[in-house]
């Protein structure tokens, strides 16, 4: 069965500020974090800890 798209816990994809492209896939709680998530993890890419945001 589909999610619906007001699911309480979507799943988002975080890309990397660095500009690789490289991009982790997650799930947030819409009611805790209503805004974009934003997460300082590994890109593998350039071998440093850098921000990643949410796309939309």
């Amino acid at each position: 069965m589909a999610k619906k798209s007001t699911d309480i816990r979507p799943v988002i994809k975080m890309r990397s500020t660095a500009g690789t492209g490289f991009t982790y896939v997650t799930t947030k709680n819409r009611r805790n974090n209503p805004d974009r998530l934003r997460l300082r993890k590994y890109d593998p890419v350039i071998k440093r800890h850098v921000e990643f945001r949410e796309e939309r």
